[in-house]
């Protein structure tokens, strides 16, 4: 495992700290790029808020949603910052006891913040959500 890694053995999802002057937008989509292989245009995040940093207090950290497509699974290649990195869905996620809990309650939050119908246009089990 790497070092460094804050929440070690427990079901995490990708992201990590903003290089540069990168927006949280950038950060996430590189963040997601290094750690899944995976390249989403900004066009396809659809949700973002601003939440107290977990790995550093006092800081402002972002929590985004986007939506991969058949052909971002396809290109899926896990990077070596996990122990056994997978994709599960919402609610095996938001259920799991060995989760992340701040990012269940953020998950969680952005769902309830959602009109009913947009998680099944943008969630299927071909295309998980992450952001």
């Amino acid at each position: 495992m790497k070092p460094g890694i804050p929440w070690p053995g427990l079901i995490d999802l990708p992201g990590g700290g903003r290089e540069g002057d990168e927006s949280p937008a950038q950060c996430a989509l590189r963040e997601l790029q290094e750690e899944f292989g995976v390249t989403l245009p900004e066009s396809r995040l659809w949700w973002a808020r601003p939440f107290p940093a977990t790995s550093a207090p006092g800081r402002i950290g972002w929590f985004l949603l986007g939506r991969l497509e058949a052909r971002d699974l396809d290109a899926m290649c896990f990077g070596d910052e996990g122990h056994s990195p997978q994709l599960i869905g919402i609610a095996a996620f938001l259920g799991a006891s060995d989760a992340v809990a701040p990012l269940q309650q953020r998950l969680a939050a952005a769902l309830r913040s959602l009109p009913k119908d947009a998680v099944s246009r943008y969630h299927t089990p071909k295309t998980p959500l992450f952001p």
